[in-house]
């Protein structure tokens, strides 16, 4: 009799949640892969020197009250917008936290993690984080769950057609490992510019037919900002407000054009796939050199942060300086944009032209 209720209730679950998910008007999941600009809260439960589970990061965050969650920044990541606006219901759950378990991960999973990478080496100034191929290992894990939730055929219809695989990655790689002051003079002798992006190409191309082997079929894969424009690299390299560090904006600039020809080579190599590219360089880019025209009234100076002219050394944190109108800023920390930003870069990727979403925006994925 106990096994006939719990077959049946696990009948009424498949059943009722099967009847949700026919709803073509919104996406079923979003699984999220990358680095800090995404990260949910995953670094929380890692013992590493990259996290913002503390004040004031998450000030702006309504679903916690403005307390911080892990997201390095004042409000919601571009992430957690996108799938507001596409129809979940709940915010991709982070992977390592504890109630990442049962119906709560059919809306979606989070896997990003601050200061990981495409390179596994990237980010080890921090001592632990994500690396890109630990999230699709994680990943697999999640698939594997999601049979013993729906049955292997209704799981892969799900992930196949109402599930949407976004990637934020490869500024790390630059920051974090490449351009990392001293402890990579080393590697930068070793290995040319050229073949550092060829690397980095190579390992994401192997991450993203691994994700296509799970089932994987609609990508979303950010470019790389304009990395030389952020406060961070403003302030140590003593730039003036209008200045941007060169060498690191044509890093991004070729990783950029490169990863454009792997996503067409690969929209035509796997059957049934479609990767859309998100031109984020030139998103930021706009609102870096055209800030006034949204209402900003800074684009150099962190609105969270401590240090030099543009407080772009010391990351937020309870002794910080703060700004008074955080919404006026491009950056809330020395590294990431504030949520105002985010909303912006989001609108455009969800609804905009193929200069900063292409062959389709998200919507138009979403709805394939």
């Amino acid at each position: 009799m106990k096994s006939y209720i719990v077959a049946l209730v696990l009948t009424i679950f498949i059943y009722s949640f099967g009847a949700n998910a026919a709803d073509d008007s919104n996406l079923g999941a979003s699984f999220i892969f990358g680095d800090s600009l995404v990260d949910a809260g995953n670094n929380n439960y890692l013992s590493t020197l990259s996290r913002a589970n503390i004040k004031p990061n998450g000030i702006d965050f309504k679903a916690s009250g403005g307390n911080p969650t892990g997201r390095f920044t004042n409000g919601r990541t571009i992430g957690d917008i996108v799938g507001e606006e596409l129809g979940i219901p709940n915010y991709a759950v982070p992977f390592l936290a504890p109630n990442a378990t049962g119906k709560t991960i059919l809306y979606g999973v989070n896997y990003a993690s601050g200061g990981g990478g495409i390179m596994n080496a990237t980010g080890r100034i921090f001592v632990n984080r994500l690396g890109m191929d630990v999230q699709v290992d994680y990943f697999n894990i999640t698939r594997r769950q999601f049979d013993q939730l729906l049955g292997a055929s209704q799981a892969r219809d799900y992930i196949m057609k109402k599930s949407i695989f976004s990637i934020t990655i490869g500024a790390n790689d630059f920051l974090n490992n490449y351009l990392l002051p001293v402890l990579s003079v080393g590697a930068r002798i070793s290995e040319s510019p050229d073949a550092f992006v060829d690397d980095m190409l190579s390992h994401l191309r192997n991450q993203l037919t691994r994700m296509y082997q799970l089932d994987a079929r609609k990508f979303v894969i950010g470019n790389v900002g304009p990395i030389g424009c952020i406060p961070y690299q403003k302030t140590i390299n003593q730039l003036d407000e209008n200045e941007c560090v060169s060498l690191a904006n044509q890093l991004a600039t070729q990783y950029n054009g490169k990863l454009k020809d792997l996503l067409a080579q690969l929209n035509d190599n796997l059957p049934g796939a479609t990767f859309i590219l998100a031109n984020v360089y030139d998103l930021v880019m706009e609102l870096i050199r055209n800030y006034n025209k949204y209402g900003f009234i800074t684009a150099s100076r962190a609105c969270c942060g401590n240090g030099g002219q543009f407080a772009g050394i010391i990351p937020c944190g309870p002794t910080s300086s703060m700004c008074q109108d955080r919404a006026k800023h491009v950056f809330w920390d020395p590294y990431h944009p504030s949520e105002a930003a985010n909303i912006i870069i989001a609108k455009q990727l969800l609804d905009g032209g193929k200069q900063y979403i292409s062959p389709m925006n998200l919507r138009q994925l979403r709805d394939l």
